[in-house]
């Protein structure tokens, strides 16, 4: 395995605690604790890779109902039938929509505010990226894109949902607000300037989100799925191809194990779905104590 870059802090819970597939502590086939029968989920950019591993984990965690969004009906259509396959009880909605669209998102927010009333998880998981050349070479209307999607997305998702993720969270207490980052975050590279900004300041929109709303029991945490190998990162195979070996499993079981209970010791926080989660819950309090994972200037 090639060890990730140290400033993207991947190893922050040592070398030999990073995962690359599921394993038992995040699976909810395996584990029952991490069961969330009651919750409402939705997600972004469910119809494949890491939203489609997603979805399908909290099949297996036995939620009440799972909300898909994506652009490609078809693939929604699939995922659906995974998800009935594994639970038939589970109730699923399957809505084509451009994150970035302000209209659509009105919608969507109408349509599970209808036919819920109530939304525990949230997971902005939909991304895009221009091709990766230097700024000069690059072309403006795809760079901007980037941040149409992984920006005004998840910024649209989160203004439009906040209201009825507080009132859920009056009723059980907390819920969870989660976006999809990436360890790109935290590097500066002569190329990929327009996904490693955004996914930046994706990190900074969710510390926003938690300061903002956590008194209102609203968890917000950014995270980096792992190294994928996706139709996005694919673009870049050959740049990425040593690094892409982790499973969308891993970051489908991460994000349930995240929302099984209350994490408001991560609230606000970037986290890796590479990091085992036994390790990661043994530096809870360096990590609260210290104030990390967070994006900060170094003085």
């Amino acid at each position: 395995m090639t060890a990730p870059p140290q400033e993207t802090g991947s190893t922050f819970v040592g070398l030999d605690n990073l995962r690359n597939d599921i394993y038992p502590a995040i699976s909810a086939e395996k584990t029952p604790s991490l069961h969330q029968p009651d919750k409402v989920v939705l997600i972004t950019g469910a119809g494949r890779g890491i939203g489609r591993a997603i979805a399908l984990q909290y099949a297996h965690a036995g939620v009440a109902a799972i909300f898909l969004c994506s652009r490609t009906a078809s693939q929604l259509n699939e995922v659906e039938s995974l998800i009935k396959d594994i639970n038939a009880k589970i109730r699923v909605y399957s809505k084509t929509i451009d994150v970035s669209s302000d209209s659509d998102i009105a919608d969507l927010a109408s349509d599970v505010q209808a036919k819920e009333s109530r939304l525990d998880i949230l997971v902005n998981n939909a991304g895009y990226s221009a091709p990766w050349v230097q700024i000069h070479e690059s072309d403006t209307v795809e760079w901007w894109r980037s941040f149409e999607i992984n920006v005004k997305g998840p910024y649209l998702l989160t203004q439009a949902f906040l209201p009825l993720l507080s009132k859920t969270a009056e009723k059980t207490g907390h819920v969870d607000l989660l976006t999809i980052s990436s360890m790109g975050a935290h590097q500066v590279t002569p190329i990929a300037s327009n996904y490693q900004i955004a996914k930046l300041a994706v990190c900074r929109l969710t510390e926003h989100i938690n300061y903002g709303y956590a008194d209102k029991g609203v968890n917000a945490v950014s995270i980096h799925p792992g190294c994928v190998e996706t139709t996005l990162a694919r673009q870049e195979h050959e740049i990425l191809k040593d690094y892409l070996v982790d499973t969308p499993e891993l970051c489908g079981g991460f994000t349930v194990w995240l929302t099984a209970e209350p994490r408001a010791w991560l609230g606000g926080r970037y986290v890796d779905a590479t990091w085992d989660v036994d390790a990661l819950e043994k530096l809870k309090d360096e990590i609260v104590e210290g104030d990390k994972l967070k994006v900060k200037l170094v003085v």
